[in-house]
C-alpha cells in the first residue's frame, strides 16, 4: 500500500480497513506521530516505512530490522511478542493464548470452553435460561399493566 507523498499530516482512520497490507509506505508526509493502536490488527505487515523522524509503531523491539535510510525509516519483520523468549514474552491470564495484533500489540483469547472476563467462565451462554426468565418476566409485566390498566381505557 503506497501512501507516500500524499501529504498525509495524520494516519487516516480509513487506514484501518486495510489490515491485510503486507508493505506500506507512508514516507514523504509532514507525519508528526503515530498513535498507539494505529496499527491495530496488522498482523500480516511486514515492511513499514515512515518518515525517519518518526519511530517504527510498538518500538524497534516489535520488529525484526529497523533502518534509516534516507527520507525514510525502515521497519522490517514484524515480531511476534508471544514467541516466548524471556524479554519479549507477554502474560496472559489463566485460560488463555497469547495472539499477535499488530506491531508490538498482543491480545489474550481465551481457550474453548472458557469465556467471559479473564477467561474465568466455562461452558457457554445460558441462552435457554437467561431468554426462559426474560420472557416470563415480560409477559407477567405486560399481563399485570394490561390487568390494572384496563378500567382506564375509554369503552366505545
Amino acid at each position: 500500500l503506497d501512501l507516500s507523498s500524499c501529504s498525509l499530516h495524520s494516519v487516516p482512520p480509513e487506514l484501518a480497513e486495510a489490515t491485510t497490507a503486507i508493505v506500506l509506505d507512508l514516507t514523504e508526509n509532514p507525519l508528526t506521530t503515530l498513535p498507539n493502536g494505529s496499527f491495530l490488527g496488522f498482523t500480516h505487515l511486514q515492511l513499514l516505512a515512515v518518515p525517519p523522524a518518526l519511530e517504527c509503531p510498538g518500538g524497534s523491539d516489535a520488529w525484526q530490522e529497523v533502518t534509516v535510510e534516507g527520507s525514510s525509516r525502515r521497519c522490517q519483520g514484524q515480531r511476534n511478542l508471544c514467541n516466548g523468549s524471556a524479554e519479549l514474552a507477554w502474560p496472559c491470564p489463566e485460560n488463555s493464548v497469547c495472539a499477535p495484533d499488530g506491531p508490538g500489540l498482543v491480545q489474550c483469547l481465551c481457550d474453548s470452553p472458557f469465556h467471559g472476563y479473564k477467561c474465568l467462565r466455562e461452558g457457554t451462554f445460558p441462552v435457554l435460561l437467561f431468554a426462559g426468565i426474560l420472557g416470563t418476566a415480560t409477559v407477567s409485566l405486560s399481563l399485570l399493566l394490561w390487568g390494572t390498566q384496563r378500567r382506564k381505557a375509554k369503552t366505545p
